[in-house]
């Protein structure tokens, strides 16, 4: 039989509204502690350094040296990648497709970090001014596209490509100093010349070399851009299959803030039907701190 007690009833309702007052305390705290993270990060923006030296190993794409000559093939690449340096091990998947046009007079090439990990130490997080050493969610790179065109084609004299370039603004993770958040472009003029090929063309050694104009948007009030001379030189050998592509490459911006970066980069190849598997590793000189290994499969149409 219930009996109905008033001061039963009166500590449950005290009980309730402990309960409550409990859980509206908890969610106000929450709410609180987002909203300091948020200004924090906020806070942050104005001291990231926009160069390569003070983000991440995928914030600053160097342009690649095509040897002056534009594929006729359609190419689809898939790439794992591992970058690292004292304080900063990264991981990413990169893919990559290449249309050729008018029979591999132009083409387009449109890149894309698919996803990336990384796992900074506090004293590198300090350094570049970030908010986390890891991302609490995906973090996907930028979307780079490159458009190509042979003005040349000599056997006697050389091989001619220029291209228009850019680095669109999708990356995420701005707080960790990861992708910039801001468009980047630059321009190219590419040089590629055979220095020996045998008879049956089989095999070959090749120079190649690039020279333009690169530029990216930083968060300075004052100078609202940085403007960067880009260079590379190289030499590529093959026989049987087998390439081996080696570069010094770079672009010096004239900030000199962590901007004058240089890298050496060297890529092995072997071609089977249609199908390349590579080999890729990248030494950073100055201003990009990262070795960086690479294993990549092309399927070409």
């Amino acid at each position: 039989m219930f009996t109905f007690t008033p001061f039963k009833f009166a500590g449950r309702l005290s009980s309730i509204f402990m309960e409550m007052r409990t859980g509206v305390l908890l969610i106000l705290g929450l709410c609180i502690s987002l909203s300091s993270f948020a200004q924090d990060w906020r806070d942050k923006l104005e001291y990231l350094v926009y160069t390569p030296r003070y983000f991440g190993a995928n914030a600053f794409p160097v342009p690649e040296l095509t040897g002056g000559k534009l594929s006729s093939r359609w190419e689809v690449e898939l790439r794992g990648e591992y970058h690292t340096m004292t304080g900063d091990q990264t991981k990413d998947i990169f893919v990559q497709l290449y249309a050729p046009i008018a029979k591999g007079r132009a083409g387009v090439n449109v890149s894309w970090i698919f996803q990336e990990w990384y796992e900074t130490s506090p004293e590198v997080c300090d350094e570049r001014n970030a908010v986390d050493t890891r991302s609490p969610i995906v973090c996907r790179g930028d979307v780079v596209v490159n458009c190509f065109y042979q003005v040349l084609r000599s056997e006697r004299w050389a091989d001619v490509v220029v291209s228009a370039n850019l680095k669109t603004a999708s990356g995420g993770r701005l707080c960790d100093a990861r992708y910039t958040d801001a468009a980047a472009y630059w321009f190219t003029v590419e040089l590629g010349r055979d220095l020996w090929t045998d008879v049956s063309k089989a095999a070959f050694v090749r120079a190649r070399g690039l020279v333009g104009f690169y530029c990216w948007m930083t968060n300075d009030v004052v100078h609202r851009q940085n403007d960067a001379l880009a260079y590379g030189v190289g030499l590529g050998a093959g026989v049987k299959g087998f390439s081996l592509d080696c570069d010094y490459s770079g672009f010096r911006g004239y900030e000199n803030q962590g901007d004058r970066l240089m890298i050496f980069r060297s890529k092995l190849s072997y071609e089977i039907k249609k199908n390349i598997v590579s080999l890729g590793y990248r030494h950073g000189i100055q201003d990009y701190l990262y070795d960086s290994f690479t294993l990549g499969y092309t399927r070409c149409f």
